[in-house]
């Protein structure tokens, strides 16, 4: 790609055809981005990850001495594991107005956006710069973009707001829930299940704390969100999966499930773990060794997800209605790495091309009327940020 000046459709074929989903290396992509780049002579700093096998990439067009837009995308994919694919998931394919293939819409379609908008970039007078942020892990930790945004204000200049291209038909998102993930496993001791009291049956101990987080999901629900943008309009909890015991006539030595909250804005995410902590000490635990000292629980918390909260006539806000023409926001059901940049101070917002409905599914595609969007989209970042 060096050199050259290819269509956001050539740049999402090459994009597509690298197999990153999540638990695979992206630095084959990361390699042809940071080739396609020097090629144009853009400055760019590759952040690795701890174990190395995976980067992220920011680059800078325009002046280095000031922050500027950051234009963000993921560049990890969800698995195509037992989907049914009708032709090859990472070959780009166009047929009847759109083009298929694993990460088209979620998001290569918006990073390939970004980078064919480069030679634009480059030769407009740009008074504030057009940074290009290129993650990983965002489809399972949100991860990916912290090592980065870390170094804001250090070698990396801050910039003066975010926008995170998922796909929301270019809808100008400022809010979605939180998402935090738990692993809660109840440790039991095995006997006969004719003499209970020998034993700990940590199967029906996890019950008890299933209903308390069923109890807990129906106070959530009461409690709503006030400002009603949400769809559900409350905090949701959900359990996932549960697994545990040998046999029927065993007591259980162990029971382990996963589950879950999306918290409106506002919610403490530290609230309803610690609630279920309390119920399982005073409540679950005595009953759990009532014959001996058999029995504990622990919870780990396995993803926590920041949400993103309205900043209602933030720059970000601005500068994202502007360029689409959108007169409101809106909220998207789905997280995404938004919380992190808002987390460090930076006005973000969530606005991409393409549909989140075509996403995660077997034969994923982005339509070409929306890549189409997406290329004036970036057209307008260029005027914006030539004033």
């Amino acid at each position: 790609m060096s050199g050259e000046r290819p269509t956001a459709l050539d740049l999402l074929a090459r994009l597509v055809s690298y197999d990153t989903e999540t638990p695979r290396s992206n630095l084959p992509l990361i390699d042809a981005v940071a080739a396609f780049l020097a090629g144009w002579n853009v400055p760019f700093v590759r952040v690795p990850n701890s174990a190395g096998d995976k980067h992220a990439l920011f680059a800078t067009i325009g002046p280095a001495d000031r922050g500027g837009l950051v234009l963000s995308g993921h560049t990890d994919c969800v698995s195509v594991a037992g989907q049914s694919w009708t032709a090859d998931p990472f070959r780009l394919r166009v047929q009847d107005g759109r083009a298929y293939g694993r990460g088209a819409v979620d998001m290569k379609g918006f990073c390939a956006l970004a980078l064919a908008a480069v030679p634009d970039f480059l030769a407009a007078d740009l008074q504030v710069p057009v940074h290009i942020l290129l993650s990983y892990d965002e489809e399972t930790t949100c991860l990916g973009v912290v090592d980065t945004i870390r170094r804001f204000g250090g070698d990396l200049p801050v910039p003066i707001a975010a926008i995170v291209g998922e796909p929301t038909d270019l809808q100008v998102v400022d809010a979605h829930k939180s998402v935090g993930t738990f692993t809660t496993t109840v440790h039991g001791f095995e006997a006969h299940s004719s003499k209970p009291y020998l034993g700990a049956n940590a199967v029906m101990a996890a019950g008890e704390l299933l209903a308390e987080l069923n109890r807990i999901a129906d106070e959530m629900e009461g409690r709503g969100d006030p400002s009603g943008r949400f769809d559900p309009a409350w905090t949701t909890v959900h359990v996932g999966s549960v697994r545990g015991g040998t046999a029927r006539n065993i007591l259980p030595k162990e029971c382990c499930f996963g589950w879950e909250f999306r918290g409106v804005p506002g919610l403490d995410p530290d609230e309803i773990p610690a609630r279920l902590a309390r119920y399982g000490e005073d409540v679950v635990l005595p009953r759990l060794n009532r014959w001996g000292e058999f029995g504990r629980i622990e919870t780990v918390r396995d993803i926590l997800v920041p949400g993103l909260a309205p900043e209602t006539g933030s720059l970000a806000e601005r500068i994202a209605t502007e360029l689409t023409g959108r007169n409101g926001t809106a909220t998207v059901p789905f997280a995404t790495e938004g919380g992190r940049f808002q987390a460090a101070g930076i006005p973000t917002v969530i606005c991409g091309p393409g549909s989140i409905d075509q996403a995660h599914q077997p034969d994923e595609y982005i339509t070409l009327d929306a890549l189409a969007e997406g290329e004036r989209f970036m057209r307008r970042v260029a005027e914006w940020c030539s004033r």
